[in-house]
Order: structure tokens, then C-alpha cells, then sequence
């Protein structure tokens, strides 16, 4: 496969574009699963205890609070022992989830670090607060005058109770933001997934549409193609064989006939009628023979003698020899060529196929027209496969090729003209055919066919080597001789 063609240009653009889709899925997957480790890293047993600081703290001050209440009412020295013990183990826990003091704590919002900072600090002032209810030397009496002295301690475990509650809003901030984090997270890997299969699904639908284009349906084209042409060539072996035979037979009895008639001729010359008849005859059986030499030039064509030629000098002796006769029918014939194309090709069967095209492009024109003999340059399959080929062209202004007639063009005695024989097309195709050639056609109603001689181009520098080739072959067997 010629990567320098469209369908490889196309081909290569795809592959691309599906390597660039599938990096750029991978990176996008790669991404999102980074972000789902990063939350499973945060999502981990310290983090969840992170969630539970407030609880620990409102537990911690609720037990301090009961003892501080009971050695108020009791005044005994291991109440406040137990409650400066458990005093003393909260403040410990308090500094090290504090941010400030530890650079490790499990807080992670702004808000939850600033709320804990101030809960140890209010921590501290509630403590105070307790060494100077135990400091007043106050009896140990269950009055309300006595409990007053917890006012102070009262206001600090309020506040604290605050702070705690704060903290655990906080802890809901946070908890609802990690949620909201992971759930984008999971929303983003969905979408991109989504998205990388669409994407990958479409341009591998779309690279099979191409291949199927511009690789399987040529492909199935070219199998119907050669498929109707082997039949079309069964058909004209047979038909061929069969022409053969009855053109062989038919020639006999002409040329008895012919005898005849020449013996008749002496002796009805003196009769004018009995001559206008005998000329009659004699024109028909020209035509009859003439019939009979292109079925057999149909039924086994001879092979050509190929040389380099150039396509302008061939036009050109065309030219001369019909523009004369076709100046009466007000028919101009025109040649477009370049001097410098050369084909190989036998000389005289390509006149022939030529001049049958010229003669019916002529007779497609009814009234004045013009016949354009050009020559271009294209680059088509011949043989089976890509080569560089000269298109002889005969384009004619005359009324087209109607879509019935199309189908049955090249048919072997299909004709629109009434002494046509309907051997000239399908004869002129076997003869470019045995130049590894073909002929196309162009044809529009009403504005003119233009019909193609396809053959494969020869160049300056393979045509001298040929020659080269040549003479020496002749040069070795005169020497032979």
C-alpha cells in the first residue's frame, strides 16, 4: 500500500488520531484514578478520627465537669486529684491535635484548625478557672451561695461547649466537602471514561468506513468488473470461434458468386438495364465481403508490432488524411498534441482504430461541426496495475450517445447506422486491448461524445534503450548470418 496515496494520508491521519484519543484517555484515566488515591489516602482510620475530635473533647469536659462538680459539693482532696489528673491528660490530647503545636494534626479545613486553636486556648482559661474554685478555700456546703462560685467555671464550660459545637459543625463541613471532593472525582473518571469511549468508538467506526471505502469496495468493484469481463471475453471467444466458421463458409460461396458474375458482365454489357443490376450485385457483395474481412479481423485479430512512436505524428498523418474529405461536409478537424509524448504501438492497426472513431464522431454531427484529435497525459490502472499512460482523444460537437445505446456500445453487430455492420467499436477495443490498453468514453446529449485510446507511456530514456536493445539483437544475428 502506497502510503503517499490518498486513502494512506487518510489512513495515517486516523491512526493518529487514535493514538492521540487513546493517550489522551490514558492520561485522563491515569488523573482521575491519582485523585481516587488521594482520596482513599485521606479516606483512612486517622482521618475518620479526624471527624471525632469534637466528640472527644465534649466527652473529656463532661467528665471534667462532673468531677469539678463533685469537689465542689465535697471539697475532698482526691476528687481534685482526679480532676487535675483528667485536666492535665486533656490538655496533653488537646496540644497534640492542635495545628499550631503539631504540624502532623489530622485538621485539614482552615476553619477546623482556627476552631481547635481557640478551644485550646479557652482550654486553658477553663482550667484556670477550676485552680482558682479550688484556691477560694470555700466549705465544702451544698448552698446556692457556695454554687455560685461556679459561675465563672460554669461561663468557661459553656463557651467550651460552644467551641465544641463549632468544631463539630466544622467537622460536618469538612466531611460534606470530602464527600462533595470524592464525588466529583468519581463524576469526572465516569465522564472521561464516557467520553474516551465515544471517541474511541467513533474514530474506529470511522477508519472502517475508510478502509471500507477506499480499500474493500474498489476491491468488490474491480472482482464484478473483472468478473463481467471474463464473461464478456468467454462470450466473445465463442463468439468469435462461431464468426470465424460461418465468415470462412460465407467467403466460399462469394467468391464463386464473384466468378460468376464476372462472366455475366461479358455477356450483358450491351444491355443497360441487365448492367445497372449486375453493378448492384456487384457493390453487395463487396459489402458482404467486406463484412466478412472485419468478422474475421473481430475473430482473430493479428497481434501488433509494437515500436515508439510519437502520439503527435500519428494524429497529425490522421489528420492528413481524412481532413481533406471531411472539409465537404463542413466538418473541421482539429489537432491539440504535444510533440513529446511517445507510445508504443502498432502503427497501422492504431490508424485503423482511429479513423473508425474519427468516422463515427463525424457521423454523430449532423450540420457543421469539429472533430478534436488531443493527446494528454494521465496516470490510470492498465493490466492491473498503476502506470503512467497517453489518452488519445477523438471529441467530437455532435449529439451525444443516448443511455440506451451506452449499454450496448462495444456489443459485436450492434449498430444505429443502417449499413453499419457493428463490428468497427468492438474491433477497435480488441485491437487497444492487444496494446495492454482500452478505450473510454465521455458522452453527454446534445453536446457530444468524446472517446479515449488509453495506452501505456513510453519515455525518451526507456524508448533509446529499447532501440539500443534492439539494433543490437539485429547487429548479433547479422553477424550470425
Amino acid at each position: 500500500m502506497n502510503m503517499k496515496s490518498p486513502f494512506g494520508i487518510r489512513l495515517w491521519i486516523l491512526i493518529i488520531a487514535l493514538i492521540l484519543v487513546a493517550g489522551g484517555t490514558i492520561y485522563g484515566l491515569s488523573s482521575a484514578w491519582n485523585r481516587v488515591r488521594q482520596l482513599e489516602t485521606r479516606l483512612t482510620s486517622s482521618q475518620l478520627e479526624s471527624f471525632q475530635l469534637a466528640r472527644e473533647v465534649s466527652r473529656g469536659l463532661q467528665s471534667l465537669n462532673n468531677s469539678m462538680l463533685r469537689y465542689t459539693l465535697v471539697r475532698e482532696p482526691q476528687q481534685w486529684a482526679q480532676f487535675d489528673k483528667s485536666s492535665d491528660d486533656l490538655n496533653d490530647w488537646i496540644d497534640d491535635h492542635d495545628p499550631s503545636l503539631n504540624p502532623r494534626s489530622l485538621l485539614t479545613t482552615e476553619k477546623e484548625r482556627q476552631l481547635f486553636k481557640e478551644i485550646n486556648r479557652a482550654y486553658d482559661e477553663y482550667v484556670s478557672s477550676a485552680r482558682a474554685v479550688h484556691s477560694n478555700a470555700q466549705p465544702a456546703l451544698v448552698r446556692s451561695g457556695q454554687l455560685a462560685q461556679l459561675d465563672a467555671f460554669n461561663a468557661q464550660a459553656e463557651r467550651m461547649r460552644d467551641l465544641v459545637r463549632g468544631l463539630s459543625d466544622a467537622h460536618r463541613a469538612a466531611q460534606a466537602g470530602f464527600i462533595a471532593n470524592a464525588t466529583a472525582s468519581l463524576n469526572s473518571l465516569r465522564k472521561t471514561l464516557m467520553l474516551s469511549i465515544v471517541l474511541l468508538l467513533a474514530l474506529v467506526a470511522v477508519l472502517g468506513w475508510v478502509i471500507y471505502r477506499d480499500m474493500i469496495a474498489p476491491l468488490r468493484t474491480k472482482l464484478v468488473h473483472s468478473q463481467n469481463l471474463l464473461e464478456r471475453q468467454e462470450k466473445l471467444a465463442t463468439l468469435g470461434t462461431l464468426t470465424a466458421g460461418i465468415a470462412h463458409e460465407i467467403r466460399n460461396p462469394l467468391t464463386s458468386l464473384k466468378a460468376r458474375l464476372y462472366t455475366l458482365e461479358k455477356h450483358l454489357h450491351v444491355v443497360p438495364a441487365a448492367r445497372k443490376d449486375t453493378n448492384i450485385i456487384n457493390a453487395e457483395i463487396s459489402r458482404l465481403e467486406r463484412i466478412v474481412s472485419d468478422a474475421l479481423s473481430f475473430a482473430r485479430p493479428a497481434d501488433p508490432q509494437l515500436e515508439t512512436i510519437a502520439a503527435d505524428t500519428l494524429l497529425r498523418e490522421i489528420q492528413g488524411l481524412m481532413a481533406t474529405s471531411l472539409e465537404s461536409r463542413a466538418v473541421q478537424l482539429v489537432v491539440e498534441s504535444n510533440p513529446e509524448l511517445l507510445i508504443r504501438a502498432d502503427s497501422g492497426h492504431l490508424k485503423q482504430v482511429l479513423i473508425n472513431l474519427v468516422r463515427n464522431a463525424v457521423d454523430a454531427i449532423e450540420g457543421a461541426g469539429t472533430v478534436t484529435l488531443r493527446t494528454r497525459t494521465t496516470r490510470t490502472s492498465l493490466g492491473g496495475r498503476e502506470t503512467d499512460a497517453v489518452i488519445l482523444e477523438v471529441s467530437d460537437t455532435g449529439k451525444g450517445i443516448l443511455p440506451e445505446v451506452e449499454k450496448r456500445l462495444f456489443d459485436p453487430f450492434f449498430s444505429t447506422k443502417e449499413t453499419g455492420t457493428g463490428l468497427g467499436l468492438p474491433l477497435a477495443a480488441r485491437m487497444v486491448e492487444k496494446h495492454g490498453g482500452k478505450i473510454e468514453f465521455q458522452t453527454r446529449v446534445g453536446h457530444g461524445t468524446t472517446f479515449g485510446v488509453v495506452l501505456p507511456r513510453e519515455f525518451k530514456d526507456s524508448a533509446g534503450s529499447a532501440k539500443q536493445s534492439a539494433n543490437t539483437k539485429t547487429g548479433g544475428a547479422q553477424a550470425n548470418g
